[in-house]
């Protein structure tokens, strides 16, 4: 097969396929993108890149009806129209059905029950006041935390419910309401799979969150596990891609809980911000073999070649406006910190704005300089 010849279409054109087109840019492959506004990261970069709105039917049709391969850099795109496409031919990933199940949280963790993949016990609400009667009738305890079914992203759309007091922050909306998991670690994984069934799994990486914007702040690799653990995180990542029939990426975060159970807690089929490290820090980085997957290429050796940490670089608090950077100087100074800004115009308080990976054969090393990135690098206006 030329490779070359084939048509790729991308739904989405934010920083995930912006990073998709630089990795494979070295291939000259024929990528297209579509995303409302070219002035988005990827329509900077790609000329490939049509403007519309991927959540429309009518969009996404006249976008993929002349593409070989349909796939997707975020979930909420228009699902009747990849199954019209898929109809017509074109190949598409990950499949809508098992995109159907991703895209509900609900169903997700129907998913797992009904395939006895281990996680936290949940219950299925269609509103608010569904919840609070069961709190005043004792069917649900304090705590818990609360997701809305369908469109969350970038730590939007979860309520961590502690108390009465919190019940303000109850979410307007059909959501699963799970336990509260005395998490000890965090960690998630990248499997790849492609058409011919093989598999590569990248190694577990630990993330640590920021609590106030429900996004990660920081991520190791290699992540710190107990004996078994990893193994067992890799075995269940390749279940749930060969369950699901996903070809390209499955993300897999996992919880970690303080009596040593391993527990899923949600996975996202593309590239995720969990596998950012793997441009500097793996042979193959999760956007290149995200492309090997979907075209049915071979899949890329996955190996870490260096320990590494991964720092968000996130908007300023209350600051809103066009984006300017401060420190860049003093944590390019500091060596292997290599610098990821997305191309976004418009900075919010914690929007993701870039990130940057600090690599060294001493993982407390890299530890020290992402600190001084988080502590120096700023995000204003």
């Amino acid at each position: 097969m030329n490779y070359r010849q084939k048509k790729v279409g991308i739904l989405g054109g934010g920083q995930l396929g912006r990073m998709i087109y630089e990795e494979v840019l070295k291939w000259d492959l024929d990528l297209h993108f579509m995303d409302k506004d070219r002035s988005f990261p990827v329509g900077k970069v790609c000329p490939l890149f049509t403007e519309g709105d991927f959540t429309k039917y009518e969009d996404v049709l006249a976008f993929g009806q002349d593409k070989d391969i349909v796939t997707i850099e975020i979930e909420s795109v228009n699902l009747e129209a990849l199954l019209e496409l898929r109809k017509q031919g074109v190949t598409i990933h990950p499949s809508p059905d098992a995109l159907k199940i991703i895209k509900d949280k609900g169903l997700q963790k129907m998913f797992y029950e009904a395939n006895e993949i281990p996680s936290s016990n949940f219950q299925l609400y269609q509103d608010v006041e569904s919840i609070k009667s069961d709190i005043a009738n004792g069917n649900l305890n304090y705590p818990f935390v609360q997701k809305a079914r369908t469109g969350g992203y970038d730590g939007k759309g979860v309520a961590v419910i502690r108390s009465e007091q919190d019940l303000m922050k109850l979410l307007p909306s059909a959501s699963l309401v799970e336990d509260m998991v005395p998490i000890e670690k965090e960690i998630g994984l990248i499997v790849a799979r492609n058409e011919n069934g093989e598999t590569q799994v990248y190694d577990p990486v630990e993330m640590v969150f920021d609590e106030e914007a429900n996004l990660v702040d920081y991520l190791f690799a290699p992540a710190s596990l107990p004996n078994g653990i990893e193994k067992k995180a890799k075995d269940i990542a390749i279940e749930l891609i060969t369950k699901l029939n996903i070809c390209g990426l499955l993300a897999v975060e996992y919880f970690l809980d303080k009596n040593g159970h391993l527990l899923v807690n949600e996975v996202a089929p593309r590239c995720h911000n969990s596998g950012h490290h793997s441009i500097e820090a793996c042979e193959t980085s999760q956007f290149e073999q995200h492309i090997r997957g979907v075209m049915n290429m071979p899949l890329g050796n996955v190996a870490l070649t260096t320990p590494a940490v991964m720092v968000n670089l996130l908007g300023q608090p209350e600051v809103s406006g066009p984006v300017h950077y401060e420190g860049m100087k003093s944590c390019l100074a500091k060596g292997n910190v290599h610098l990821h800004f997305y191309g976004k115009e418009e900075t919010k308080p914690s929007r993701k704005m870039g990130h940057a990976t600090i690599t060294d054969k001493d993982l407390q090393k890299a530890i020290e300089k992402a600190k001084f990135v988080k502590n120096h690098l700023k995000v204003t206006v």
